[in-house]
């Protein structure tokens, strides 16, 4: 069975079972009233099957009304006008249940108005008592049907919003690898040229923070403790090439194994080697400082960079990095303060909002 079509089935059955134990219990303390001199045991036993009958009548008058509402490429003014015939049926099958079933077989009596005046089968005031009735009950099951669909359009459009946003990370996670790939594999190829020494040990580190990328950062998460070891591998692939590089390194970290989106981080110190450090002819220096305390990081990157930069760059990685965290995390605050001769990075991120995964 089809998952809408199962929940339809289980919604709807839930709904004439309170349905049914509702009428049941408005008939039954009416009775008491209408027929003080029955015992309760046979005004419980008569309400419950009168009810049954009536849903003989009520079942088949609400699901033609609603496949006619749901019927697609009807006139609305052709619904409008079936709906007219099938209501005047059903409210005469109401009027002939209660008026030739009900009174003489189940409450062995005539029916009458107010306890008094005898009534007809077709009465006006009767029937419009039989057409209240049935309406009411209709209105009901629109109701549900119709909360049912928009719950289940919401939650379709929830799924489709999900997987569109776990597309789009897909994309940009794979846009990262090539972008790294692309400036380390440029490094290595000017080291080569100069048959530098340091070259084979960069080749090695190289593919240790190549299968992270390729194999953790294919993960939804990873410990906090994983992403910040990848992103000492970094610092030393490019130390072994900027030999004049001053680094700093500060973490305090409350709980190692906490669980952050990968590559979030590197992104940062690969932006401050790219557009600061690599530009920088006078002193370069990255500090980078990450904190983690009851669930709040936070995190600094601060790197050299010439006082007037070259105005070609894309930074393209600063801008995937920015839709990333307004992906997974909408509340974050990130700052980047452009000084005269250096960058700083101030990233904030509540790990344990969990609105935006």
């Amino acid at each position: 069975m089809e998952p809408d079509r199962k929940s339809k089935v289980y919604v709807h059955l839930l709904f004439w079972i309170l349905y049914y134990i509702l009428e049941v219990y408005l008939d039954f303390y009416w009775s008491r009233y209408q027929f003080p001199g029955l015992d309760w045991q046979i005004r419980l036993q008569n309400t419950v099957v009168l009810e049954l009958g009536y849903l003989l009548v009520k079942v088949p008058l609400a699901y033609s009304l609603l496949y006619l509402y749901e019927k697609i490429g009807l006139n609305r003014f052709l619904k409008l006008f079936l709906y007219i015939p099938i209501i005047v049926l059903a409210v005469l099958a109401h009027r002939l249940f209660t008026h030739y079933i009900i009174y003489p077989h189940i409450y062995g009596a005539v029916e009458t108005l107010d306890g008094k005046i005898p009534s007809g089968f077709i009465n006006g005031l009767v029937a419009f008592n039989s057409f209240m009735d049935l309406i009411f009950m209709v209105g009901l099951v629109f109701g549900v049907e119709i909360t049912r669909q928009k719950n289940l359009l919401k939650e379709q459009l929830s799924q489709l919003k999900t997987e569109k946003l776990d597309q789009e990370l897909s994309m940009l996670k794979a846009q990262i690898n090539p972008h790294f790939l692309f400036n380390t594999l440029n490094n290595i190829y000017g080291m080569a040229l100069k048959k530098a020494d340091g070259t084979p040990e960069v080749i090695l580190q190289l593919s240790k923070v190549m299968r992270y990328n390729i194999y953790e950062a294919a993960k939804k998460s990873i410990s906090i403790e994983k992403e910040i070891e990848n992103i000492r591998d970094f610092i030393q692939i490019q130390q072994i090439r900027h030999y004049d590089l001053e680094v700093s390194f500060h973490e305090n970290i409350d709980r190692p194994l906490q669980e952050v989106s990968p590559l979030i981080l590197i992104q940062f110190v690969e932006n401050a080697f790219k557009h600061g450090v690599s530009e920088s002819i006078g002193q370069k220096f990255i500090h980078i400082d990450i904190q983690l305390k009851d669930g709040i990081f936070r995190y600094r990157i601060e790197n050299s960079k010439e006082e007037k930069p070259h105005g070609n760059s894309t930074k393209i990685g600063l801008k995937n990095i920015r839709r990333q965290l307004e992906l997974l995390y909408p509340k974050h605050i990130l700052t980047v303060e452009d000084k005269k001769n250096h960058y700083i990075v101030h990233l904030t991120i509540d790990l344990n909002d969990t609105s935006g995964h």
